[in-house]
């Protein structure tokens, strides 16, 4: 772990000092959780009193911020992002041991490994694989004839990637994921389901992370498509034929049904559940827990079961409670124009 001055941090991130710029920075923590020698950061308005209270050494804050707090803050354009890059040079990500590769691991004569990969114990790699340099392969992973890995792939323990998949350079594949495996396709015919072959594929693209648990199923026909840079969280299942488009985000237990696209930077919340065959526009945000069966246009934000625009469904389940009164209240009302018009008669 790295020690810097708060001024050696802000050349870094090309922040501001308002404060000490001496104090020493060991760490990083939430502004809770945060000790002396720590450094935090404020992200959303809402946890902005607890500026007051932190006991870290110093915060990182965007330009927004104002604040009577008397702790070092260092101000920045994006205060998370520049957490992160701070996090990252005090602590460094995971480091992977260098262990070459296993005199336990079964590799087939067939397949073709690169230069300066680590294949740990009982890995088996089939015929025709290719995995490029620098790869990461972790005890217990299955690699399927003909797949492909780019340069710098992590493969977590136990990952099983079926025959012909294509993954991109610096994909990370967490532990206990499924890429490849049949689509859920069956022609039902007199009360029997009969299986369709799935002879399309999976192409994860550069910089991909697939969450603990995740099942990418292969297409029917053509490929299913993970796009760069998009991250999926633990247990997301993606159906046969999907198009994730780049840089989206898909939190954990989402489940989406075959045959769907979606656009570029769209944010999916946990559990939700989308219909096959639709269209969801790029920049699209999904609330959790929401059921989606219906196209969705550009730049929209839905919630709910059935998703609807956002800012009516807030409108309409903020209205969930009082709708016993207002049963109440019709019935009455009803009762008395009732009794209105047989006075009238």
């Amino acid at each position: 772990m790295k020690e810097k001055t708060l001024a050696e941090l802000a050349q870094y991130v090309d922040g501001q000092i308002k404060g000490n710029p001496g104090v020493t920075i060991k760490s990083a923590s939430t502004l809770g959780r945060a000790k002396e020698g720590d450094i935090s950061f404020l992200a959303n308005n809402k946890y902005e009193k607890e500026l007051l209270t932190t006991e870290a050494s110093a915060v990182i804050v965007g330009k927004d911020i104002i604040t009577s707090a008397q702790i070092p803050l260092l101000i920045c354009e994006d205060a998370y992002y520049a957490f992160m890059q701070i996090m990252v040079l005090l602590h460094g990500h995971r480091k992977h041991k260098k262990i070459g590769i296993s005199p336990d691991a079964r590799i087939s004569e067939k397949a073709k490994i690169g230069s300066d990969c680590r294949i740990h114990h009982f890995v088996t790699i089939e015929d025709g694989a290719r995995i490029s340099n620098g790869c990461i392969i972790y005890p217990g992973c299955y690699i399927g004839q003909n797949v492909i890995l780019g340069n710098d792939c992590i493969i977590y323990p136990n990952v099983t990637i079926y025959e012909g998949c294509r993954l991109g350079k610096r994909v990370i594949v967490n532990a206990n994921s499924v890429i490849g495996e049949d689509g859920f396709g069956y022609a039902t015919h007199k009360g029997v389901h009969h299986k369709i072959p799935q002879v399309g594929g999976v192409v994860i693209e550069d910089d991909v992370e697939i969450g603990a648990c995740c099942g990418i199923e292969r297409g029917t026909l053509g490929d299913t498509v993970i796009g760069q840079d998009s991250k999926l969280g633990d247990m997301v299942t993606i159906g046969h034929g999907s198009k994730i488009g780049p840089h989206c985000l898909l939190v954990a237990q989402v489940g989406i049904a075959g045959s769907t696209n979606l656009g570029h930077h769209c944010v999916v919340g946990g559990q939700v559940g989308i219909v096959g065959h639709i269209n969801i526009g790029n920049c699209v945000m999904i609330a959790a827990q929401a059921g989606v069966i219906n196209n969705v246009g550009d730049n929209k934000a839905i919630l709910g079961a059935p998703a609807i625009d956002a800012n009516i469904g807030k409108r309409a389940y903020s209205m969930i409670q009082y709708l016993p009164d207002m049963r109440q209240s019709i019935k009455m009302l009803k009762q008395k124009v009732k009794q209105i018009e047989e006075e009238a008669e």
